[in-house]
């Protein structure tokens, strides 16, 4: 073969294979070559990685809050894209609130698809969402490419994304069901935490407490009964909650069409590290216990859990109240979208598990999940999208270095191990400083 636009040879490249050293040719975008690393292969750019770099399938974060229209002081399309490359995430998925307007319809999804226009440094899909009242609309959102449909069963945080009533969760599964439509649901029971103490103050403790796990498990009891007697697909959002593992283990045995993301601050930290009034790690469901996390971990080894993404979902600093450190009145929400992968590795890693483990959990499954056929794994046929990673290296986060648009993170200070070091998009290095070349995606198209 002779007429490829580039060739990477690699040392170790992590393929669906698994981790091996390898060639791998492109053209137009696509790979079309993986081959030993003495195949004969030629190419117009010939790209040689260090001895110390793994070539990793570009990371595909499904569950990414921009913001953008309507709240882009908290988040936007260009700073979110830039922070996404700088971590190796080559694509993501938007979710449908905190924008204004939501993405509830057509025309919102227009708006939404135009404010993010040549803003994107990665390419860029769309979840659209399930509220009350918008049941006639979903059939038309599937028709103009959405990935699938984001609903809650408690107040979302934002008054213009309501939650979904059993009954209306129930019909919006039937009607998903017949597109073959994933609905992900942010799964905590309203009554559970309407009986909970209330949020307040700046002890943690406090606001642990105001999020209990019987919150999330009978909430996730309730989604796998109605997939159960819908038969739609369903997938539960950030499971922080060890306790749900058990159910959804034996809905999957049962058949249930079910599947699970966890995130990457319930994997790295512990509710007896975090301080008190430090609200840069507020979030819904909250960071549990160490005790919590290891079982989450063992779920994710085992298969249980099936990917890890990160709910990027930044605010800006007066939001986050850390003047006060008042839990109870500081918006919930983690920023972590250019250093999960480094920060998911590093605790990976002590416990055992492998580079392909992390390209699993955090490229193939979460586009398999979105339905984008062409992202997630080096293979033949799927778009170039390429992470170079260093997983060696170590380095001190520095909140001031990252691209997200507010320097907030639960993770400023920490030593990490693993450095990204460049993102490939299509068969060409993304260059956060030159022009965007992300592409909006719809479904069927990726």
């Amino acid at each position: 073969m002779t007429d490829l636009d580039l060739l990477i040879r690699a040392r170790r490249a992590v393929t669906g294979s698994g981790e091996a050293a390898r060639c791998v040719g492109v053209r137009d975008g696509l790979i079309v070559a993986v081959e030993p690393p003495d195949a004969p292969l030629r190419a117009a750019r010939v790209v040689d990685l260090g001895e110390d770099e793994v070539l990793l399938p570009g990371l595909v974060d499904t569950h990414v809050h921009v913001n953008d229209p309507g709240r882009a002081e908290w988040e936007g399309y260009a700073t979110a894209t830039r922070a996404a490359a700088a971590g190796g995430v080559t694509t993501i998925v938007d979710m449908p609130l905190n924008s204004v307007p939501p993405t509830v319809n057509a025309a919102a999804l227009d708006v939404k698809r135009g404010t993010a226009a040549g803003r994107a440094w990665v390419d860029v899909g769309f979840w659209g969402g399930a509220v009350p009242g918008n049941l006639p609309d979903l059939r038309e959102l599937h028709a103009a490419g959405v990935l699938g449909f984001k609903s809650f069963l408690l107040h979302s945080g934002v008054d213009e994304f309501p939650p979904l009533t059993a009954g209306e969760l129930q019909r919006a599964l039937r009607e998903l069901r017949d597109l073959d439509a994933p609905m992900i649901v942010h799964a905590e029971d309203a009554g559970a935490v309407e009986r909970a103490p209330a949020a307040h103050g700046p002890r943690y403790r406090d606001f642990l407490a105001s999020r209990p796990r019987a919150a999330e498990n009978l909430a996730i009891a309730q989604v796998i009964g109605l997939a159960r007697s819908t038969g739609a697909r369903a997938h539960i959002l950030h499971l922080s909650s060890s306790h749900a593992l058990p159910m959804i283990r034996s809905a999957r045995r049962d058949g249930v069409r079910l599947t699970v993301e966890t995130c990457p601050h319930y994997l790295v930290f512990a509710a007896e590290e975090i301080a008190d009034g430090a609200t840069q790690f507020k979030c819904c469901p909250p960071i549990r216990e160490a005790a919590n996390r290891e079982p989450l971990w063992r779920g994710l080894a085992d298969g249980t859990i099936d990917m890890v993404v990160s709910d990027h979902s930044p605010c800006t600093p007066e939001l986050k109240c850390l003047d006060t450190g008042d839990f109870g009145q500081a918006w919930g929400g983690v920023a972590s979208l250019q250093v999960a992968l480094p920060a998911v590795w590093t605790e990976a890693r002590r416990r055992g598990h492998t580079l392909t483990d992390m390209a699993r959990w955090m490229a193939a499954h979460p586009a398999r999940q979105a339905g984008l056929r062409r992202k997630g794994r080096i293979e033949v046929g799927r778009h170039a999208d390429f992470c170079v990673f260093a997983p060696d290296d170590t380095f001190t986060v520095d909140v001031r270095r990252l691209h997200h648009r507010n320097r907030i993170s639960p993770y400023d200070a920490r030593e990490l191990t693993g450095a990204v070091r460049a993102a490939w998009l299509r068969g060409a290095p993304v260059d956060i400083a030159g022009e965007p070349r992300g592409r909006l995606l719809t479904r069927g198209e990726a």
